[in-house]
């Protein structure tokens, strides 16, 4: 499972808005994140929502050709009514390497790759600095990356220029605001560098997309939308 998604994203980087995850056998993979995401078997699943909500499309046919997108379609539903908005979620696959493009904002009612983008690790997720998540942290001082559910939240300017706050919606990353998990451009993450290198560089637990990807992601990734990570 692990091997596809990573070659999944490999294939996806530096693709069209338009392109698609490509096939694989969702069905038998899909009842097995039914635990963690609430999910029925693909092609059964319509969500009902609680009083309120907005509807969240049926799980398209992209969408559930990749079990990682599968899981990202769960947490939509589980979390939705914390959500203001449902039409783009952003999704990170910590199971691929640094160098390639891991970070994915998809928009939700087809299930279709609108931007693939860069994005850096934690340094504590990473001790040896060789480019691959060896471990996800929640605790305060680790300075490593987080998985689960976000919810991105306001805009604001800091020592990294705009960014976006994070807030944790699972166990596994509920300290992520008091933690200062954010969104945000750093120069340690780009196209060059992790040609050079094999890698890019490492944050202390935020997502660090490159300088000249910031605007676009926070663009398409605003406010009470969904960030989904996991290893």
């Amino acid at each position: 499972m692990i091997m596809g998604r990573r070659q999944m994203l490999g294939a996806l980087a530096g693709t069209a808005a338009t392109a698609l995850f490509p096939r694989a056998a969702a069905e038998a993979i899909a009842p097995q994140q039914a635990g963690r995401s609430g999910l029925r078997a693909p092609g059964a699943w319509t969500p009902g929502l609680g009083a309120g909500a907005k509807a969240i499309p049926t799980v398209p046919a992209a969408a559930l050709s990749s079990p990682l997108l599968v899981q990202a379609y769960g947490a939509l539903h589980h979390h939705g009514n914390a959500l203001a908005a449902r039409d783009v979620i952003g999704v990170v696959d910590f199971s691929a390497p640094s160098r390639e493009a891991r970070m994915q904002l998809i928009d939700v009612a087809s299930g279709r790759v609108l931007s693939s983008h860069l994005v850096a690790h934690g340094r504590g997720s990473d001790p040896s600095n060789k480019g691959w998540v060896e471990r996800l942290s929640n605790e305060y001082g680790s300075e490593a990356s987080c998985s689960g559910s976000f919810l991105t939240g306001e805009t604001y300017y800091g020592r990294h220029g705009r960014s976006r706050r994070l807030i944790g919606l699972d166990p596994e990353n509920n300290l992520a605001q008091p933690r200062g998990i954010v969104i945000h451009a750093a120069s340690y993450v780009g196209p060059s560098i992790a040609s050079m290198q094999g890698r890019v560089g490492r944050s202390q637990g935020c997502f660090a997309v490159s300088g000249n990807d910031i605007d676009h992601v926070l663009g398409l990734l605003g406010p009470g939308r969904l960030l989904f990570a996991a290893r």
